[in-house]
Formats: structure tokens, sequence, C-alpha cells
């Protein structure tokens, strides 16, 4: 096959850490961090699902109205008593949430092969801004594409069209890179060419397809080339 002209990135949890939270979290609440952050991150995506299928996306809200929401209702299935100032401590760091070590190294190979690089995401446009701005990753990234222009979360399929919509590259010349293994199956479904960021040696989802390639890190989207 052609080499990808162009390579799109998942943000949360491809680029950004959304378990990097759980530090701040064991602070506040030793000895619930890490359950925290994964039920939280989990709610999160629950009710991006719930927005996009319910009464044709009637409901919709911002990502970042969906973290809040997620993050309340995570502390109140742990039976954590979350205090105005922590919640508002744990929104910041969702935030500024650690970038992987590699994004910079694979971002700049991209770069000089004159490949177009982005991100599609979940994320509303403020969000992405800060967490991109924060990285340092703003002269590395041709697009950053929230979701927010179509109201729809992935893994509806008017959010993955958002990738070629923007670029000008059609999907099938176009990777699609993600940690979220349901949304690397679902880019796959529409079209794109897909690497799997296996980065917590999990299976992949049991639905009869496969990614076109499964890594551990983002280098593995250089095999592209």
């Amino acid at each position: 096959m052609d080499q990808p002209r162009a390579v799109l990135f998942d943000a949360y949890g491809t680029l950004f850490d959304v378990y990097s939270v759980g530090l701040l979290a064991e602070q506040l609440f030793p000895g619930q961090g890490t359950a925290l952050s994964v039920l939280w991150r989990d709610k999160q995506i629950e009710y991006t699902r719930l927005v996009t299928t319910s009464n044709d996306g009637a409901h919709y809200r911002p990502f970042w109205d969906l973290t809040r929401a997620g993050l309340r209702f995570a502390c109140k299935r742990l039976g954590l008593e979350l205090a105005p100032a922590a919640e508002e401590q744990l929104m910041n760091q969702y935030r500024h949430l650690s970038a992987f070590p590699e994004n910079r190294e694979v971002l700049a190979a991209l770069k000089k092969r004159g490949v177009v690089t982005g991100i599609l995401s979940n994320g509303d446009p403020e969000m992405l801004g800060i967490a991109v701005r924060s990285a340092g990753l703003e002269e590395l990234l041709d697009h950053v594409i929230s979701v927010d222009a179509v109201r729809k979360y992935k893994t509806h399929p008017d959010a993955y069209a958002l990738g070629p919509k923007a670029t000008g590259i059609p999907v099938q010349h176009t990777a699609f890179v993600s940690c979220n293994a349901w949304d690397a199956l679902a880019a796959t479904w529409y079209g794109y060419r897909t690497l799997w960021v296996n980065r917590y040696r999990v299976p992949f989802e049991e639905l009869g397809t496969q990614p076109t390639r499964t890594g551990s890190t983002l280098r593995d989207v250089l095999e592209f080339f």
C-alpha cells in the first residue's frame, strides 16, 4: 500500500495520559487514586456515547462538561466527598494531562517526511488548545480537529469524517492512531488505516475486525513508512 499522506492522532489516552490525574487523585483521596482515575475515564466515555445516541444528539454537551460530570459520578460511586476546591484541582489537572514522552519525536519524524499531522479528538477546542500548548506541540501539528464541530462524539461516522474534510486528504490515504481499542476499531470501519497503540497489553475488541497495525508506543506509526 502507498504510504499515508496524513496521520491523525486521538488525543486523550493516545497523546495525553488520561490516567496521570491519578497522582493528584491519590493525594486528595489516599488509596483511591487509581480507582478514581479509571472510573472517571470510563464514565466520561460512557457519557459521550449516551449524549450522541439519545434523541439524535439533542442532549449533546461539550467534552469538558461531560468530564466534570464523569468526575462527580465517580466520586459518588466510590463514596468520596468531592469538595469544590478538590473538584477544581482535578479538573485543572485534566487540562494539563501529562504527554507521553515519545510524542515530540514521532511528530517531528512525520513532519520531516512531509506528512500532514493532526489531532482528531472528542475534546472541545479550548481543552485541546490548552493541552497542545501545555505539551509544546503546536508547531508539530497541522490540524487540531474537535468533534464539537458536528456535536457528535466518536464513534459516530460524522466525527471521523472531520479528518479528511479538514486535511483534504482522502480517508484511505490517512492513518489514524489511537490507544483506545474501540476508537481504533471504529476508525478502521470508517476506512482509515489504523494503528492501535496497546500501551496496557490488553486484548483488542472481539468484533471480527482488526486494526491495520498494532504497536506498543506511538513510534510504531513510523512502520507505515
